[in-house]
């Protein structure tokens, strides 16, 4: 059931609507990790790394609405869900407990990687179908590979 009309073809619907729904759930898993790491650094940069970890969760905060918003103009649900960020995400597992500073930072170095790495392949597959949905994923990827420089630089 469709209860929003796409302007898309059903084919450039399906690619960017799988593309939209990627980044969400990349997204969320992304603002999780931050978190996760967030509350559990530990070390003599705890402070600065802690704060730096809020600017990613506001970021990928701020842009997993805007993809999700997006999937639903384009007549898409967008599947926010627990079960389906745990199922699908490309980040990969968080270490449990307390983690200290310089582990943190190749943590995000590592999720921020894998995420932009995906970005940039949904950048390419939305070239031609939905520009307009490109130019969300530009954005993203631009944000993001500002906090992942800022992460490497941490540990340089």
């Amino acid at each position: 059931m469709y209860v929003v009309k796409s302007p898309l073809s059903d084919a450039d619907r399906k690619t960017v609507s799988e593309a939209l729904q990627g980044a969400l759930v990349d997204l969320l898993d992304l603002s999780l990790v931050a978190k996760q790491v967030h509350w559990n650094i530990v070390g003599p940069r705890f402070r600065s790394i802690h704060l730096q970890l809020d600017e990613v969760v506001a970021t990928a905060r701020i842009h997993s609405d805007t993809v999700a918003e997006r999937s639903s103009a384009l007549g898409v649900p967008p599947d926010g869900r627990a079960a389906t960020v745990a199922a699908s995400s490309g980040i990969g597992s968080t270490p449990a407990g307390w983690i200290k500073d310089t582990d943190a930072v190749g943590t995000l170095v590592d999720a921020l990687g894998r995420v932009i790495t995906r970005m940039r392949e949904r950048v390419a597959a939305t070239a031609e179908p939905d520009p307009v949905s490109q130019d969300i994923f530009i954005t993203i990827t631009a944000d993001l590979e500002k906090h992942h420089w800022m992460f490497q630089a941490e540990n340089a």
